[in-house]
């Protein structure tokens, strides 16, 4: 193709992308960094980290979140503009809480090799911990890393964690949303420590769990964003989807607390494909998640924070059989070989 009719199309792929708030590309030219993708490692037949990596650019996913380090992945990342939300295994807190050397030791093995080759703007300290038994160990883990970071330089990199809504109750309607009383003491020392450090609270965030708990009450077209008009109000707020519901209560919940700027990063949300009946379809999923995604890259924002910038990551990228049987094999937008499961970026 000649350089001139390329340079056409790329320009046409990018108006579409503006338009549409979709990523096509098919080449890998542009990367959004507004949208990620949640990987985990619990599967035997997983893709090649290379494999990965080139999938991700072929539909222009800019972001990508891991649970755990893993070097393999972390070398084949290098040099692709793919931004990497690291995370810490649940089990290493309370040694990275306890050990300010063991915290070193781990920057030195997992970040500092590849801080010239991958952007890391986040370092997740465990996942859906609180309330749990490590919970007592996250603020010191997040303190005794954020001090190595910076120790390095690293001023762009936050620590911060990963929660979900268990540590909330009364979330009918948004604003009653309080933090649960097994977790207000842990979550008050976070959000302190994150507000102090500037770094955004990364939250799980998932319409479908609620939708199907509660089918007779939580319409189908307000969890996958397809009502077309208010489902329900809140005071002077009116809400269209079940997703913006949830974050809100997070919102309001944090600011009962004296907490109103610390950002938000919905960490992962998806709809599994299968494993519970009619609850869980392709259609369902594709549905769900292609709205997600376009909800986010739209920049709307939610009735209680209008126009707020809110990053979301997509779970997951691909099916991990090792999971427990059900949904939770089932959440992903690829099987193990990159077959889709669904299109969402058509």
């Amino acid at each position: 193709m000649a350089s001139r009719s390329r340079l056409l199309l790329s320009l046409v792929l990018y108006c579409l992308l503006a338009t549409s708030y979709t990523n096509v590309t098919g080449d890998g030219d542009y990367l959004s960094k507004d949208i990620g993708v949640c990987y985990g490692f619990n599967g035997d037949n997983l893709p090649s980290p290379n494999a990965l990596v080139t999938m991700l650019k072929r539909y222009g996913i800019g972001k990508l979140r891991i649970f755990e380090p893993n070097l393999p992945l972390q070398d084949a990342l290098k040099g692709s503009d793919i931004d990497l939300v690291l995370g810490v295994k649940n089990q290493d807190i309370p040694t990275l809480a306890s050990s300010l050397e063991a915290s070193e030791q781990w920057v030195a093995t997992n970040v500092l090799p590849y801080v010239n080759d991958i952007a890391i703007p986040y370092v997740s300290v465990g996942n859906e911990v609180v309330p749990g038994q490590f919970s007592d160990g996250i603020v010191p883990a997040m303190q005794n890393l954020q001090n190595v970071l910076l120790s390095h330089n690293l001023q762009g990199m936050r620590a911060t964690t990963v929660v979900h809504m268990d540590v909330l109750t009364n979330t009918y309607p948004p604003s009653a949303a309080t933090f649960s009383e097994a977790s207000m003491p842990y979550m008050t020392a976070i959000l302190q420590h994150l507000q102090d450090v500037g770094a955004p609270l990364l939250f799980n965030i998932y319409p479908y769990f609620v939708y199907a708990s509660n089918p007779t009450d939580v319409r189908l077209d307000y969890a996958q964003f397809t009502a077309t008009g208010p489902v329900i109000s809140d005071g002077n707020l009116t809400y269209m989807n079940l997703f913006d519901a949830m974050v809100d209560s997070v919102f309001w919940a944090m600011e009962k607390i004296g907490v109103t700027d610390v950002d938000l990063v919905v960490s992962e949300s998806g709809w599994p494909h299968d494993g519970n009946g009619e609850f869980t379809t392709v259609d369902l999923a594709g549905t769900y998640n292609k709205n997600y995604m376009n909800h986010v890259l739209s920049h709307v924002g939610t009735p209680k924070k209008p126009g707020a910038y809110i990053e979301g990551f997509i779970f997951s990228m691909v099916d991990e059989d090792l999971k427990p049987a059900g949904v939770e094999q089932n959440f992903g937008m690829f099987k193990p070989n990159l077959v889709p499961n669904f299109n969402i970026f058509a």
